[in-house]
């Protein structure tokens, strides 16, 4: 299959007894980063095992770097590069020992870029593992991930448990990732305001559908978030209206600004008020 995606989901389904994921498309072109969102239990996670095949789909098909991701010998763990919402490592071993076994594990292992990242990390090549804070574990896991010149990173809650200045650092070494040629990102994560740092675009599944995927420019561009009375909000063509909640202020709306008269005064919005106030719906609180 000829294509300049890194990833290509069409129609993908999986049901589980009380969940569903239900027909989800999406694609993730070469050289971009996809930022995955939506509540807890959506379906982020599921959606990661089928790309990972660690699960079986039930329907629809899925394609990593143009090839069907259930085909094992045409992708290889060179290729990707993967951190999940936990780092699994032996409890005893020690950064200098992940270097070891990596470098026996990748052809394509960069010793000196592992280290780099270790020093740039603050991360000590001798403390075992067990004595890891969550984000150090996170940051080793990280450093693996970017060390084999994997083409894809595919990311679950990697920047979770990081205190804000790393975070910040962490996105701008994924932004430094995606300049080189070829490489791609997907990430899942609740922290809505690091995904619209860095992302291109966003999925937005939310109880195993998926609500939207888009890019992220468009989106901020295409809602507005108006602050109004009751009164003004029942003047509202209720096409406009994409989600609201209400205070004892007044009522938050989001809408599409291009349903919306121009007498009306919309501020812009940020993706964290799309997503919560699109997941809503509706709310009197």
């Amino acid at each position: 299959m000829k294509t300049a995606n890194a990833l290509e989901l069409k129609d993908v389904s999986k049901k589980y007894p009380g969940f569903a994921l239900e027909h989800i498309s999406f694609t993730l072109p070469e050289g971009y980063i996809l930022g995955l969102v939506g509540e807890n239990g959506a379906g982020k996670s599921t959606t990661i095992k089928l790309i990972l095949d660690s699960i079986q789909r039930d329907s629809g098909e899925i394609y990593v770097l143009g090839k069907d991701n259930r085909n094992r010998f045409q992708i290889t763990k060179e290729d990707i590069g993967v951190v999940l919402d936990e780092a699994y490592f032996p409890e005893s071993i020690t950064a200098k020992q992940v270097n070891a076994v990596m470098r026996n594990t990748y052809k394509k292992w960069n010793e000196a870029r592992f280290k780099s990242l270790l020093e740039r990390f603050s991360l000590p090549e001798k403390k075992a593992f067990k004595g890891f804070s969550r984000g150090m574990k996170m940051k080793l896991a990280i450093a693996v991930a970017l060390s084999h010149h994997a083409k894809l990173l595919i990311l679950d809650e990697a920047t979770s448990g990081l205190d804000p200045i790393v975070r910040d650092e962490i996105i701008d070494l994924f932004l430094e990732y995606t300049r080189e040629p070829g490489n791609s990102i997907l990430i899942s994560s609740h922290i809505i305001s690091d995904l619209e740092k860095m992302c291109d675009y966003i999925s937005f599944m939310h109880q195993g559908k998926l609500l939207f995927f888009e890019e992220k420019d468009r989106l901020l561009e295409k809602y507005g978030l108006l602050h109004c009375s009751r009164g003004a909000f029942e003047a509202l063509n209720p096409k406009a209206v994409k989600g609201y909640r209400t205070s004892m202020y007044g009522m938050e709306v989001l809408v599409q600004r291009n349903a919306v008269p121009r007498s009306f005064s919309l501020e812009p919005v940020t993706m964290e008020n799309i997503i919560v106030l699109l997941a809503k719906g509706g709310s009197e609180k």
